[in-house]
């Protein structure tokens, strides 16, 4: 049985569906509410395939590479670190992304709302990580995909909601949540290096 609420609280940090809203603002806001219904439709079965592809396919490209799992638990563990750092000093996500914005819906449904601002190269590395098979059975990595999607499922929601959130909290606000779960994600990523070093070295 995995822990549900820490899985939970790391794909809701390296996903950021708060810092998605402005984002999709920026990115629908010359459409009319069906064509933004599609985009958000479509910007979440896209990135829903993709970090399930990473879930799928990531662990067999290491061992097909000859890659510890223990090696890419550290390696994985520092990006992610970094990634958190700079969703703390950085530019935020929703000032990042919106400079990304394009014209076309179906364009901008794919980027850049499905990539990088929903399945963000954080969310692909934590899927991977989330559902090694040394550390997790088929059930367990199969109850992570399942936070997994209920995550984008969230993700989802609130683009549906963006301009009732967008006027409570605004941009600002977005990137103040940002930040917070940055600071959490840093937090996951320091336990995943010292797991991979306690691992590759045997220490444990």
């Amino acid at each position: 049985m995995i822990d549900i609420v820490t899985t939970f609280v790391v794909f809701f940090a390296v996903i950021d569906p708060i810092g998605t809203v402005p984002v999709f603002i920026a990115v629908t806001n010359q459409y009319e509410q069906h064509i933004k219904r599609k985009i958000a439709l479509i910007a979440t079965i896209v990135s829903a395939g993709i970090l399930l592809f990473f879930v799928i396919v990531g662990e067999l490209i290491l061992v097909g590479m000859s890659i510890p799992l223990s090696a890419f638990q550290i390696s994985g563990g520092i990006v992610l670190f970094l990634f958190a750092l700079n969703m703390i000093f950085g530019e935020s996500k929703p000032d990042e992304e919106l400079k990304m914005v394009r014209l076309d819906h179906k364009e901008t449904a794919i980027f850049p709302l499905a990539v990088p601002s929903i399945a963000s190269p954080g969310a692909m590395l934590a899927a991977v990580l989330l559902t090694e098979n040394a550390r997790f059975s088929i059930w367990e990595q199969a109850q992570t995909v399942g936070v997994m999607f209920f995550v984008l499922f969230i993700v989802y929601l609130l683009m549906l909601m963006a301009g009732w959130i967008n006027k409570l909290i605004g941009s600002s606000g977005a990137s103040v949540v940002s930040r917070v779960m940055g600071l959490i994600l840093s937090s996951v990523a320091m336990t995943n290096i010292l797991a991979g070093i306690t691992a590759y070295f045997h220490l444990g």
